[in-house]
């Protein structure tokens, strides 16, 4: 079994206003189509099971870059645009937050009904997955959220995030069948999380002794205690700083998209009258759907895609949005008859930018970026929870 990793998040209340929440799943059914023309249906699972990837999937989304909002917010996105695509893509995406979750075995045994698949092993997979987070480990977070995303080939991930009170915080788990094994010898690869003290781990093959009982896992109290190793932990602090970037890898796409402009740009893209402030959300989405796994340690640089419903690091272009989206549903749309050039120069275009890291050099002008695009927002359609983006003072002058 592959216990892909987990995220230590800040507690974020809040909600996601629909025109934010429409786009979200308008955006995720295009990443999760592309995925599966250029790479398989299976890579969907893959990529979903890794908390890095999530995580830079949520902040190009819109989301929320390092809140613990961004795991309902994008599954359920995720739920309401993949399912009715569910035959032709092969993925269908079960549970939810709260009661919902609780609606996952039933749903599981639907689709067993249509798809020929064993529907009592994925809801016992779904059960065990839930009990080893919840109850073999116990690292003081109680789960509320649990997805169960299953491939027309029969293998699943798991998406499910927990709450802890105390340090109100919370804590996505990530579950890839990938190496199934066993659940109760050595299920984790490893565990991300910031590191806590001892925690108590009833899924170590040296308390194998030990487990009897509910599920196969609890049993008499196993003396073994796992320390935590490697993490991703999201800081508290809302904005989003320099540190939190790697500022090698945004500097390039800004560069590209801004100053450079190679004037192949619009014969390689085929897009034309793409803008620069389009062309940079669109190397930040391509960057996801074609990106390595060692591409995704910085999710707050993807943020500079689309912003954040808060407004860090500046608020939604809801313009810029709509033609990313529209950008990729026309590749994907072509790409399905046969003419694959658009969506091959999208694929392209996260190799140009990596390939212009290699000469870029970072400078200083992180929060002047942050702050130009402040300035624009609104010319560009932007908006947070709290409304729509003005103009600054000095612009609003100019205007009357």
């Amino acid at each position: 079994m592959k216990r892909s990793g987990s995220a230590d998040l800040p507690l974020h209340y809040g909600y996601v206003p629909v025109w934010l929440a429409e786009r979200m799943a308008k955006l995720g059914l295009a990443v999760v189509e592309n995925i599966v023309l250029d790479y398989g249906k299976d890579e969907v699972l893959s990529r979903l099971s890794d908390p890095f990837w999530f995580q830079s999937l949520g902040a190009v989304m819109g989301m929320d870059w390092h809140s613990s909002g961004i795991t309902t917010s994008v599954m359920g996105a995720l739920k309401r645009s993949v399912n009715p695509h569910s035959k032709e893509l092969g993925i269908y995406i079960c549970g939810g937050k709260g009661k919902h979750s609780l609606q996952t075995p039933d749903e599981l045994m639907r689709i067993s009904e249509t798809t020929g698949l064993n529907g009592n092993h994925l809801v016992k997979c779904s059960k065990l997955s839930a009990k080893v987070d919840n109850t073999a480990i116990q690292d003081g977070f109680q789960l509320y959220t649990h997805n169960f995303i299953l491939s027309s080939s029969g293998k699943w991930a798991v998406v499910q995030q927990g709450m802890s009170a105390e340090s109100k915080t919370a804590r996505r788990y990530h579950w890839h069948s990938e190496q199934l094994t066993s659940f109760v010898d050595d299920p984790h690869t490893f565990i991300y999380g910031q590191n806590t003290g001892s925690i108590l781990n009833m899924a170590d093959k040296q308390a194998d002794a030990s487990r009897k009982g509910i599920m196969q896992i609890a049993g008499e109290n196993p003396d073994h205690m796992l320390k935590e190793i490697g993490k991703l932990t999201m800081p508290n602090h809302h904005d989003v700083r320099a540190k939190d970037v790697d500022l090698k890898r945004l500097g390039a796409v800004l560069w590209l998209a801004h100053e450079k402009q190679p004037k192949d740009f619009e014969g390689l893209l085929q897009l034309q009258g793409l803008g620069p402030r389009t062309l940079q959300s669109l190397a930040l989405v391509s960057e996801v759907i074609h990106g390595t796994p060692s591409r995704f340690k910085d999710p707050a640089r993807f943020s500079f895609a689309h912003g954040g419903k808060d407004g860090h690091p500046f608020p939604v272009p809801t313009k810029v949005y709509d033609e990313t989206i529209g950008i990729l549903q026309t590749a994907i749309h072509k790409a399905k008859l046969g003419l694959n050039e658009k969506n091959e120069a999208i694929k392209r275009l996260t190799q140009v930018a990596q390939r212009a890291e290699k000469d870029f050099i970072p400078n200083a002008n992180f929060n002047k970026v942050i702050e130009e695009e402040r300035n624009n927002s609104w010319k560009y359609g932007g908006r947070t929870v709290l409304g729509k983006a003005k103009p600054p003072m000095q612009q609003q002058l100019k205007l009357f």
